[in-house]
């Protein structure tokens, strides 16, 4: 069910209608960035990889992190990170050790194997941003106030769940 369908009508007019379209685009724009790295991956032959992963792995980078700093820092938004975890360390992609202070805690890092899948979406990235400005579909000016108004979203939404008004 979209959002549309789902939420009662009644509000602020068109701030309702102009607010539901934007969360819709949101999570279509999300999926559709799912489908493109897949897209990519079957492009080159790597099948034992999911998309969800292949970001985990390009948020990562060359950090080298604690499981809970992945939801935090903004590395992963799903709900199921340790499953993840593990399939990547258990691919080979993911080196993980407990942490010499807390032994409860493990940090995660990029192996080379990795890092090639870094690459991979990071050259991914650089295409689309390149064929974005040479299409004209956006320029540098309007994605970066369409990203300070997402931003800013987010900081209302968290402050939602933080202090609940």
């Amino acid at each position: 069910m979209s959002i549309h369908a789902s939420v009662d009508r009644v509000g602020s007019g068109g701030m309702l209608d102009g607010y539901l379209e934007a969360l819709a685009l949101v999570e279509r724009l999300h999926r559709l960035l799912l489908d493109v790295i897949k897209d990519e991956f079957e492009r080159v032959g790597i099948i034992e990889i999911n998309a969800v992963q292949a970001l985990l792995l390009f948020n990562i980078g060359d950090n080298e992190v604690t499981a809970g700093e992945l939801k935090t820092r903004g590395y992963y938004q799903g709900s199921n990170v340790s499953y993840n975890l593990k399939k990547l360390v258990d691919m080979g992609y993911m080196h993980h050790q407990r942490c010499e202070i807390d032994r409860r805690s493990v940090r995660v890092r990029l192996t080379p194997r990795g890092r090639e899948i870094r690459d991979l979406i990071s050259a991914l990235f650089a295409r689309h941003a390149d064929g974005l400005i040479a299409k004209n579909v956006i320029d540098h000016g309007t994605l970066n106030e369409m990203s300070s108004t997402l931003r800013r979203m987010e900081r209302y939404w968290t402050d939602q769940i933080r202090y609940i008004y």
